[in-house]
């Protein structure tokens, strides 16, 4: 006679999927602008100032044209010292990176992580539907990262 198990029928499983986590849910959007017409020296006090190194340049119709960082600084620093002049009143526009990449809004936290892995690049704006809405950083994806379970990769 086959012995029965009492204990019952066993339950099942149910796969755990990690939920999208998307680079809105992690971008900052709370951002420090600059426009092509202010002064190289005006960029480096506020990078003082909002302890950043670097930031989007946007036109007088909100639309990003550009970004500034430290390292388009040290061009305007190398050439006053070349020159032996005092740091001059050059443009943003001169120095900034005019040819930008972006990220989109929607694009994976790990995608993200994947692009920033294969440049040299610290952050990237964020564009939705063509519009600047943040910018994420390394940093960012960082954070993230320590913040998500390791098993699952889900947000605490």
């Amino acid at each position: 006679m086959p012995v029965k198990s009492f204990q019952g029928e066993r339950a099942q499983k149910k796969r755990v999927t990690p939920s999208k986590l998307i680079v809105s849910d992690i971008m900052s959007t709370e951002l420090v602008l600059f426009t092509p017409e202010q002064t190289i020296h005006e960029v480096m006090k506020a990078f003082i100032k909002h302890r950043i190194s670097g930031g989007p340049v946007i036109n007088d119709k909100g639309s990003l044209v550009g970004v500034i960082s430290e390292a388009d600084c040290m061009k305007e620093i190398s050439d006053s010292r070349y020159f032996n002049m005092p740091i001059l009143d050059k443009s943003v526009g001169h120095f900034m990176a005019k040819k930008v990449e972006t990220i989109e809004s929607t694009l994976s936290v790990f995608d993200a992580a994947a692009k920033f892995s294969k440049s040299s690049r610290r952050r990237y704006p964020v564009i939705e539907r063509g519009i600047l809405v943040g910018q994420i950083s390394r940093k960012d994806i960082v954070i993230a990262a320590i913040n998500m379970k390791s098993q699952t990769w889900r947000i605490k």
